[in-house]
C-alpha cells in the first residue's frame, strides 16, 4: 500500500512538472512572437542603464540591437523545457565586443541589465495574460537565472580567450619587427615610425641593444625584463634568439646608462653585452654586433659590459684570429717560464692600477719591489719596454686577449 502511495505522488509530481512547463512554453512562445518588439525595448533599457556602452565606434545602437535579440531567441525557448540554452551566440558576442575593445566590465554590465529586463518582461506578461501559476513563475525564476548565468560565462570567456589570443598575436608581431630591426630589413623612415609605434617605444633615440647570454636554447635571459625597465621609467621591446635574448632600449636624453646597467645587473646571471647609443631605429643592425661583442669581452667581475667603457676588452673580443697572432707574438717567450700565471697576475695588477706599482702590491699582497722585478723580467722575457707607450698598450692588448681565453 506504502508503495502505490508513493507510486502515485511521483506520478503527481511529473504531471505537475509537465504542467509547469507547458504554462511556461505558453509564455514564451508568446514572448517570442513579439521579439522584433521586445528587442528595441531590451537595447533601449541598456543604451539607458549602461553608460557609455553604446558608442559609434565600438557598438552601435543597431549591432547592440541585434544582440538583444538574438539573446532573447537564445533564452526564451529553453524555458520550454529542461534543454540547455544555446550559449554559442554569447562566445561569438563575446569575442566581437573582445576584438572592438570594449571593456569587460561594460559588456558584463549590459547582459545583467538584459538579464533584468526579459524576467521584468515575463513577469508582465504572465500578469497581463494570467496564464502562469506561482509555482511556475518561481520556476520560471530559478531556470532564467540559471540560463543567464551559463549565457554570461560563455560570454566573458570567450571575451577572455579573444584578449589571450591578441596579445599572442600582438607579442608574434612585436618580436617580428624587433627581428626586422635587428637584421636591418626596416629602412624606410615612415616604416621605422610605424615600427616604433607598434613596439610601443620612442621614434626617437637615443637607443642602445642589449644582448644577453641565454641559460639554454629556447629559455629567457631576462624574464618580465620589458616590465621591469618600464617601472624604472626606461621603454623596451624584446626578442629572443636561439643563443641571445636582444633588447632596443630608449634612453632618452638626460637619462644616465647607469639606470639600465643598475637593472641589467640585477637581474644577470649570465653575460650581457650593452652597445653604444645610437640615435635612430635604422642602426639597430649595427649596434647589435656592438652588443656582441661587448658580451663576448666580458670583464672579469662583472656580467654587464658596457662597449664604450670596455674598448680593450670589447677590441679582443671583436678580432679573435688577429688576437691570437698577438698573444702568440707577445706573450709566447712567457710560456717556458714557470711562473707565467705570477707574471701574468702581475702585469694585470699593474695594469688595473694605472701603472702604479705600490697599488699593484698592495693588491697582490706583496712587496713593491717584488712588483718591479716580476715587471723587469716580463720586459727581458718580452722585449717590451714598460716605459713606452706603445709596448705597454701591445702588452695590455695581448694580456686581455690571454684572459678571454677558455681554461
Amino acid at each position: 500500500m506504502g508503495r502505490r502511495k508513493t507510486y502515485h505522488r511521483q506520478m503527481d509530481t511529473v504531471d505537475d512538472d509537465a504542467d509547469l512547463d507547458r504554462q511556461l512554453a505558453g509564455l514564451a512562445t508568446s514572448l517570442l512572437g513579439r521579439l522584433d518588439e521586445l528587442a528595441e525595448a531590451m537595447a533601449e533599457w541598456i543604451q539607458k542603464e549602461v553608460t557609455a556602452y553604446v558608442d559609434s565606434a565600438l557598438v552601435p545602437y543597431a549591432d547592440l540591437r541585434e544582440d538583444c535579440r538574438a539573446q532573447l531567441n537564445s533564452i526564451l525557448p529553453a524555458l520550454c523545457g529542461p534543454e540547455a540554452a544555446d550559449i554559442s551566440y554569447a562566445r561569438q558576442s563575446g569575442r566581437r565586443r573582445a576584438e572592438l575593445g570594449v571593456p569587460l566590465a561594460k559588456v558584463m554590465d549590459s547582459y545583467r541589465v538584459g538579464g533584468r529586463f526579459i524576467w521584468e518582461a515575463l513577469v508582465a506578461e504572465a500578469q497581463s495574460t494570467n496564464t502562469l501559476s506561482s509555482e511556475a513563475l518561481v520556476r520560471a525564476a530559478s531556470r532564467i537565472w540559471l540560463i543567464l548565468d551559463d549565457f554570461t560565462d560563455a560570454m566573458a570567456d570567450a571575451y577572455r580567450d579573444a584578449v589571450a589570443d591578441r596579445i599572442v598575436a600582438q607579442e608574434h608581431e612585436r618580436s617580428a619587427l624587433v627581428a626586422a630591426l635587428l637584421e636591418g630589413r626596416i629602412t624606410e623612415n615612415e616604416t621605422l615610425w610605424e615600427a616604433a609605434e607598434i613596439l610601443r617605444i620612442s621614434h626617437r633615440g637615443p637607443f642602445v641593444v642589449v644582448a644577453a647570454e641565454v641559460p639554454e636554447v629556447g629559455r629567457q635571459a631576462f624574464p618580465e625584463m620589458e616590465a621591469r625597465l618600464r617601472s624604472a621609467g626606461l621603454a623596451s621591446a624584446w626578442r629572443l634568439l636561439a643563443d641571445l635574448q636582444v633588447g632596443i632600449v630608449v634612453l632618452p636624453e638626460g637619462v644616465r646608462l647607469d639606470r639600465l646597467v643598475a637593472v641589467l645587473t640585477k637581474h644577470a646571471e649570465h653575460r650581457v653585452g650593452v652597445s653604444p647609443r645610437f640615435s635612430t631605429l635604422d642602426g639597430t643592425r649595427e649596434a647589435l654586433r656592438f652588443a656582441r661583442f661587448a658580451l663576448l669581452g666580458a670583464v672579469a667581475g662583472s656580467l654587464v659590459t658596457l662597449f664604450d667603457r670596455s674598448p680593450l676588452a670589447v677590441a679582443v673580443a671583436s678580432t679573435p684570429e688577429v688576437m691570437t697572432r698577438i698573444v702568440s707574438s707577445t706573450l709566447g717567450p712567457l710560456d717556458a717560464a714557470a711562473d707565467r700565471e705570477v707574471l701574468l697576475d702581475t702585469l694585470g695588477a699593474w695594469r688595473d692600477s694605472g701603472g702604479s706599482t705600490d697599488r699593484a702590491a698592495k693588491q697582490l699582497f706583496v712587496h713593491p719591489n717584488t712588483v718591479r722585478q716580476r715587471l723587469r723580467r716580463i720586459a727581458e722575457l718580452t722585449g717590451c719596454t714598460m716605459t713606452a707607450p706603445r709596448d705597454v698598450a701591445r702588452l695590455c692588448l695581448a694580456l686581455e686577449a690571454t684572459r678571454q681565453q677558455p681554461h
